[in-house]
């Protein structure tokens, strides 16, 4: 069985070694060594993890997060490359590929994105189609909460998933797997999509999302 979590982890801990710890990222005001921080805690320090999505726990994760940072830059990343501790919940059967797959593609396009490198490198097959089963979740819970018109996120396949608000327009977004789960995540200005629908409808979704200012897929 594959285990793309496990590959997009090497490939994340690979470009966080390459870029050093002071690269940018695309997560807001995060460098490297915030992310290779973010990462290592996430999944070594559950008493802080929690903090990542609940608000009243955030600071006590920031000042977790802030010493972590302060280590050696080669220690985050040889310890986030090791994988989870027996004590994690990433441990457990399972656990790692259906919670961290999404996580470390998203990472580490963050990392690969930042810059003015090359052009993204195409996601094998299997892990594509890994990352359109997951697409759901986060398309609802984030895109579609915060978009102002139904939106159809197109596989180039045929294949589409419908979020957001009922209305009478509907702005249609097309692209490979991993660039859709990247717009449904905030990180749609450096995704390779189309973007069509009516110009009212698209201009709302703008000012909602981030959305690429022309074509990105070359």
């Amino acid at each position: 069985m594959s285990n793309h979590a496990l590959a997009e982890r090497h490939r994340l801990a690979e470009l966080l070694a390459a870029a050093g710890p002071d690269a940018p990222t695309l997560c807001d005001g995060w460098s490297t060594r915030d992310l290779a921080a973010h990462l290592v805690i996430r999944e070594r320090r559950p008493d802080a993890a929690a903090g990542i999505r609940i608000g009243p726990l955030a600071g006590w994760t920031q000042r977790v997060q802030e010493s972590y940072a302060g280590r050696p830059y080669e220690e985050l990343v040889r310890m986030f490359r090791a994988g989870p501790p027996p004590f994690s919940l990433f441990s457990l059967p399972g656990a790692d590929e259906a919670g961290n797959t999404v996580e470390y593609y998203v990472h580490a396009e963050d990392v690969a994105r930042a810059g003015d490198g090359p052009a993204p490198t195409a996601v094998p097959a299997g892990r594509a189609e890994a990352l359109w089963r997951r697409l759901s979740l986060p398309a609802r819970m984030e895109a579609g909460r915060r978009s102002p018109v139904r939106l159809e996120l197109c596989h180039p396949d045929g294949r589409s998933l419908s979020v957001g608000p009922a209305g009478p327009a509907t702005v249609r977004i097309t692209g490979e797997p991993g660039e859709l789960v990247l717009l449904a995540f905030g990180r749609g200005a450096r995704a390779r999509v189309e973007v069509d629908g009516p110009h009212d409808a698209v201009e709302a979704l703008r000012h909602a999302l981030p959305l690429p200012e022309r074509d990105q897929r070359a």
